[in-house]
């Protein structure tokens, strides 16, 4: 699929043995790739040779393309995928005519330059193909593509990248807290505790929509 609109300069259109990770997973985890992922892609290269700007602290900028069996959420794969590759890279994960996306700030390894550490993970909730609402802006240099990207994904608009993920984070802990305090309350069998964390939930919902 071409879910973003980039230019034939770009275009890299290569096959990614799922095996290629071995050497960055357990058991566990290789179970899971085969299980879960049916193709991996890597559809576009974005860097100073393919779209004539250039990055300070994001050079490159991959675009990987990962087609599921089934539909769910998959980061800590692409996590395992992001630590084994030192470029920044979004990820397009798809399912039948559903997708969802996600990208990482991330830095090299102190000690081992050819491997990543992660800072932040931006994940996009699930949408319908027919309704992509995230593009890729190829302008003014490729530091600017990557934080505008995240801003789009976490729906908060700012230039600085450090803003964004503080942002995101406690959108996240909100988020957290609000589905744990959801179970608790369905657990609960005295009406007056009940009462109480609904209460608390109402509170911390509109903290949620005034952060968003």
């Amino acid at each position: 699929m071409t879910y973003f609109e980039l230019p034939k300069s770009t275009i890299v259109n290569r096959f990614i043995p799922k095996n290629a990770f071995d050497d960055f997973t357990n058991s566990s985890q290789k179970k899971k790739f085969t299980d879960t992922i049916d193709k991996i892609t890597w559809l576009n290269k974005l860097s100073k040779d393919t779209i004539n700007l250039d990055g300070s602290d994001v050079k490159e900028i991959q675009i990987f393309e990962i087609k599921l069996k089934t539909k769910e959420k998959i980061q800590p794969l692409l996590n395992v995928i992001d630590k084994a590759i030192p470029y920044h890279i979004v990820f397009i994960v798809t399912f039948g005519e559903e997708t969802y996306l996600s990208t990482s700030k991330k830095h090299n390894h102190i000690n081992n330059e050819n491997t990543a550490v992660i800072d932040w993970n931006f994940i996009s909730e699930w949408q319908p193909n027919a309704k992509k609402k995230i593009s890729l802006n190829l302008k003014e240099s490729i530091d600017f593509i990557f934080t505008d990207l995240c801003s789009q994904i976490s729906g908060f608009q700012s230039k600085n990248i450090k803003e964004i993920i503080e942002k995101d984070s406690s959108k996240t802990k909100f988020k957290k807290q609000i589905e744990e305090l959801e179970v608790k309350i369905k657990k609960e069998k005295q009406f007056n505790l009940k009462v109480e964390m609904n209460q608390k939930l109402k509170e911390l919902k509109k903290e949620y929509k005034e952060l968003k």
